[in-house]
């Protein structure tokens, strides 16, 4: 039986490599970077057999297609992409045997933005800094796919949990509510609520380093106090919400910069975090106080 490998037949709008990311080296200036969709991600690895954190591949829109080299064992996850194996339809969120030359071919998800091709041993590919995921941003860790790629897949886990199928929602095509909590620089605006009192609509510039809101309505403005006030670059996290002085707000993701000098005036709960990283351009968003600030 020869080596487990997927060869990549077509990559779609986008298709990298992605896992749990490098985290711990923000001081040095490198990002965590990983799968934009942590939950969406970590579903796919748990049928799998895998407690850790294994390379799998990010596609964003759909359109990829992989050919099995050796046995070859997978999950899709995130958006819901129709999926064809060998010219058969076969289920998300389930576990899926593809045998020696089988392919599988991922169409354009019905809601949501990024799939997930999890696999069971994980990808192979060479690690940069203890990460094999690919930063957008910095240009670190391995190239945006291509086609005529081959991906060597590891050892598989040594458990392998009795689980076929796992239920759960998918993104929601209209208007998405995002829980937030006070960022450092509420105030000037006036507090959270006048991040939650506006309407947003995604912008289609938005990317992996973050999402980019336009206001709908009136935008969210500083107070007197700090209209003309400038910041020094402070530490960024994902998740958290800037407002820069033209009106739009940046929800920072997966491959956001270190450092940011606008305000950050909100910050996501890791789960809305992880629902951002699916949204649309067009698609309507409303952000509101996480329960706890509630």
């Amino acid at each position: 039986m020869r080596p487990a490998a997927l060869e990549v037949l077509r990559t779609g709008p986008l298709a990298l490599v992605e896992d749990g990311g490098r985290p711990g080296l923000a001081a040095v200036g490198v990002g965590r970077s990983g799968a934009a969709d942590r939950a969406a991600y970590r579903l796919g690895c748990r049928p799998l057999g895998h407690g850790d954190s294994p390379a799998a591949v990010e596609c964003l829109l759909g359109g990829l297609a992989v050919r099995a080299r050796g046995r070859v064992v997978v999950t899709l996850t995130g958006a819901p992409a129709s999926a064809v194996l060998d010219g058969r339809p076969v289920p998300h969120a389930a576990v899926l045997e593809l045998s020696d030359g089988a392919e599988l071919a991922l169409g354009t998800p019905t809601s949501g933005l990024r799939t997930y091709l999890c696999v069971r041993g994980g990808l192979d590919v060479p690690p940069v800094l203890g990460s094999r995921s690919t930063d957008t941003l910095s240009g670190t860790g391995p190239a945006p796919l291509a086609v005529g790629d081959v991906l060597a897949v590891g050892p598989a886990p040594a458990s392998f949990p009795h689980v076929d199928h796992a239920a759960v929602s998918s993104p929601p095509h209209g208007e998405v509510v995002l829980d937030a909590l006070p960022g450092p620089r509420s105030r000037w605006v006036g507090g959270l609520d006048a991040v939650t009192r506006a309407a947003w609509v995604v912008g289609p510039d938005s990317d992996r380093v973050g999402v980019r809101l336009r206001p709908t309505g009136a935008p969210v403005e500083r107070v007197a106090a700090h209209r003309d006030v400038e910041l020094p670059s402070e530490g960024m996290v994902r998740g958290a919400v800037q407002l820069p002085p033209g009106g739009e707000a940046v929800v920072f993701l997966a491959d956001h910069p270190v450092t940011g000098g606008y305000p950050v005036v909100a910050v996501l709960t890791d789960a809305s975090a992880d629902r951002a990283a699916q949204l649309r351009p067009g698609q309507p968003v409303r952000l509101r106080a996480a329960p706890a600030v509630r």
